[in-house]
């Protein structure tokens, strides 16, 4: 699927139909969404417990509102994406250049949320600290061949895999390779969807790998990886959604054991009202 993206995602179409914070009736799906990513986002990160030098995050697409609340906590961050297009649209944000797209929204909500920074301080902050855009290849053994990032200790990565993966078999083996991007005992950051076969941008369907929760919990634990927190948000509006199908949002922390080969599973689950 790399070259349908390489050829058909736009995205500032992309921006303007998933992420705009509006209070218009029709994009009542589209807030709770990204509302909900933030919120969860800002719980995982402003208590400080998740800290240290280096922070990833794999397939980035043209967003920066995952780096809001985790970026004063890192003092390096390392972007990435596959599409050529993306990373443009990345560097021009991080470049401050007219024509990129908004983020004020995003931002004042989080501050808003945090009460400690101001958005110009967090938009500073996170363009001081983004140090490279990379190309990203989620079907590599090292993600971002030829080049060698250094473990890190935290990775995020937001609606990623199941777009890049065509079958459960290559799900395994990509999220295999971003865990062997974390240190022993760092912190993985996921967000998705499940059950999702497709999402529209403009014109153009892109296929979605459908994930249902136990296949991802049982993967995340061959992995040796620890679930700290999981949590659903169904979508409302499902039958009424005519850009993408799927049926909740997930937001999961989950921490690598230093040690190998210890699984250690421990699931909360909460399903929220709104």
């Amino acid at each position: 699927m790399g070259e349908l993206y390489q050829s058909k995602f736009d995205p500032k179409t992309y921006l303007d139909n998933f992420y705009q914070l509006s209070d218009a009736p029709e994009q009542k799906d589209i807030r709770r969404f990204v509302t909900f990513v933030l919120c969860q986002l800002s719980q995982t990160f402003s208590t400080g417990k998740y800290r240290g030098k280096r922070l990833i995050e794999v397939g980035t697409g043209p967003n920066i509102h995952t780096l809001i609340s985790a970026c004063e906590h890192f003092e390096e961050i390392v972007v990435s994406d596959y599409t050529d297009s993306n990373r443009r649209e990345l560097e021009k944000w991080i470049r401050a250049e007219e024509g990129c797209f908004n983020w004020d929204a995003h931002i004042q909500f989080v501050c808003d949320l945090e009460g400690r920074r101001t958005p110009a301080v967090v938009k500073e902050t996170l363009r001081q600290k983004i140090k490279n855009v990379l190309k990203c290849d989620t079907n590599l053994e090292n993600p971002f061949q030829p080049v060698t990032v250094e473990p890190a200790d935290c990775i995020i990565s937001s609606l990623c895999l199941e777009a890049a993966c065509k079958d459960q078999e290559a799900y395994r083996h990509s999220l295999g390779a971003m865990v062997g991007l974390l240190r022993p005992g760092g912190v993985l950051v996921m967000i998705g969807d499940l059950n999702e076969t497709f999402y529209i941008v403009g014109e153009e369907r892109f296929p979605v790998l459908s994930l249902s929760q136990d296949f991802i919990k049982k993967t995340l634990c061959e992995l040796g990886l620890s679930i700290q927190h999981f949590i659903l948000q169904k979508d409302e509006d499902t039958e009424l959604n005519l850009k993408c199908d799927y049926e909740a949002s997930g937001h999961l922390v989950l921490s690598r054991h230093a040690r190998v080969g210890i699984n250690v599973y421990d699931i909360s689950l909460v399903i929220p009202d709104t």
